[in-house]
């Protein structure tokens, strides 16, 4: 007996076959653009040319390392232009390539999902703790005092 070893749902689209093998340049990629702080960043500027600060305090949390890590690796993957201006003090401006455009474009639908869905997700019982303390007792019959 022959074991198909074909993909379910991905027989529509065959380029996408080639993203699961170890040596696949696409994971390069998508680890570079599906990071917590690179999804941040290129949405960020999707709203348009902005500088360090303002990326800095968009991104709630990230260190000046990693945002610095971040942007010379998605300007290198083509997705963001580093503008250098020569005045004093220093002005750097990153804004998205066509390239960062278009990833954008496929990545909005998918942090929109996530913003509305991330409560549910993270707290599955709801922000209220009264119905955590409700759930809880629902199971041993007891009630709250």
């Amino acid at each position: 007996m022959k074991v198909s070893t074909a993909l379910p749902g991905l027989s529509a689209a065959p380029e996408l076959a080639g993203i699961f093998p170890a040596g696949c340049p696409s994971r390069t990629v998508l680890d570079h653009v599906s990071s917590k702080w690179g999804v941040l960043i290129l949405v960020a500027l999707w709203d348009g040319p902005q500088r360090w600060s303002e990326l800095r305090r968009r991104a709630e949390g990230i260190s000046e390392k990693m945002l610095a890590q971040t942007l010379k690796i998605l300007e290198g993957d083509g997705f963001l232009r580093r503008d250098a201006q020569p005045v004093i003090p220093p002005r750097v401006d990153y804004s998205l390539t066509d390239r960062g455009r278009e990833l954008v474009a496929v990545l909005l639908p998918l942090v929109t999902w996530v913003a509305e869905h991330a409560g549910e997700i993270v707290n599955p019982g709801g922000a209220n703790p009264d119905r955590a303390n409700e759930s809880a007792e629902a199971g041993t019959g007891k009630t709250a005092p």
